[in-house]
C-alpha cells in the first residue's frame, strides 16, 4: 500500500500557519508528500524545502487572485497538489496548513486504509474534528463548527476539491462514499497571534467577497478580538500532538474565557440539544456513509 500526502500553502509565515507541523504530523504514514506552494510574500518556499527534502515534492504555483467568490481558489490549489500524485499511490492523505494529526491516531488510520484499500465502493475516510479557538486551551462547542470531514481519498482523478476546499466530490458533483474512522483532526486555524489573525481576516475574506463587502464587514484594527466572535467554548482536557509542543510553548499572548457564558442563538441551542441528548444530527454532510 502506497500513501501520498498532499496540501497547499501560501504566505505561511506572514499569517502564522503551522504548516510545518501539519506536514510532519502525517509524514510517518506517508511514503511521499506533495506540497503546492503558492507565490508568497515571505519565505514559505524555503520553509517547506527544509522539512523533509527526501520525502516532499514541491509544486510551485501562482494563485489566481481574481477569484473572489466562495473561496474557489483554495479548491483549485488543492487540486493542483492532488493531480501531481503519481498513479501507483493507493490512498491520498489531505491535510490543510492549519490541521494536525495526533500521533496516537497513526495506527488507527493505517489500519483503516489497509482494511478498505481493495473495496472500490469506499472513496475515502472520514475524520472527526476538534476546533481550537483563541488559545490551545479551548475548543469550539457551537453547532457552527463542522464536526466531520473527508481527509483521505482514493487516488482517483475523478475526485476533486469541493467549494472552498473543505471537502471533496467526484464525477458530476457526487458526494463521496466514505467510512468513518475513530481519529481526529486538530484544527488550529483560529489559534494565532492576534496580530496574525487580524491580517488573515483582512486578507482571506477577499477570497470569498469583493472589496466593498470586506471594507464594510471586516473591522480594521491592529489585533483580532477573539472574545467578540465566540458562540461557546469548552476547555480542552486532552494532549496536543507532539509536533505542536514547541509552538505551544512559544505562545506569547493570553486568552481566557468563562466557559459558562455563551452567545448561542435559540436555533443553535436546539441543534446542540438534539445532537447531544437525542442523537439527532441536522448538520450539513458533504459525504455519504457506506
Amino acid at each position: 500500500m502506497k500513501v501520498t500526502g498532499f496540501t497547499f500553502i501560501r504566505n505561511a509565515i506572514k499569517y502564522d500557519y503551522p504548516v510545518a507541523e501539519a506536514i510532519r504530523s502525517i509524514l510517518p504514514i506517508c511514503d511521499d508528500l506533495i506540497v503546492a506552494v503558492g507565490n508568497s510574500e515571505d519565505a514559505t518556499l524555503k520553509l517547506i524545502k527544509k522539512i523533509a527534502p527526501g520525502k516532499i515534492r514541491i509544486v510551485e504555483t501562482v494563485w489566481d487572485d481574481s477569484l473572489r467568490e466562495g473561496g474557489r481558489v483554495l479548491a483549485i490549489e488543492t487540486d493542483k497538489a492532488f493531480q501531481a500524485i503519481e498513479s501507483d499511490t493507493d490512498w491520498c492523505f489531505y491535510i490543510q496548513a492549519d490541521e494536525v494529526v495526533h500521533e496516537k491516531y497513526i495506527n488507527t488510520i493505517r489500519k483503516a486504509m489497509i482494511q478498505w484499500k481493495d473495496d472500490k465502493n469506499v472513496d475515502g475516510l472520514l475524520f472527526k474534528y476538534l476546533h481550537f479557538y483563541g488559545s490551545y486551551d479551548y475548543i469550539g462547542s457551537s453547532p457552527s463548527w463542522y464536526d466531520r470531514e473527508i481527509r483521505i481519498v482514493r487516488n482517483n482523478k475523478n475526485i476533486y476539491s469541493y467549494r472552498d476546499a473543505q471537502g471533496f466530490r467526484k464525477g458530476k458533483n457526487e458526494k463521496l462514499n466514505v467510512k468513518p474512522i475513530d481519529a481526529y483532526i486538530y484544527h488550529y486555524g483560529w489559534v494565532k497571534k492576534p496580530e496574525a489573525m487580524q491580517k488573515k481576516q483582512e486578507q482571506f475574506h477577499k477570497l470569498w467577497h469583493d472589496d466593498e463587502w470586506v471594507n464594510k464587514n471586516i473591522v480594521k484594527t491592529p489585533v483580532f478580538d477573539y472574545a467578540k466572535h465566540i458562540d461557546s467554548l469548552e476547555l480542552f482536557k486532552g494532549t496536543h500532538p507532539a509536533v505542536m509542543q514547541k509552538r505551544i510553548n512559544e505562545k506569547n499572548w493570553k486568552f481566557d474565557y468563562d466557559i459558562s457564558y455563551n452567545h448561542l442563538s435559540i436555533k443553535k441551542r436546539l441543534k446542540k440539544f438534539a445532537k447531544e441528548k437525542l442523537g439527532l444530527d441536522f448538520s450539513y454532510k458533504n459525504y455519504e456513509l457506506v
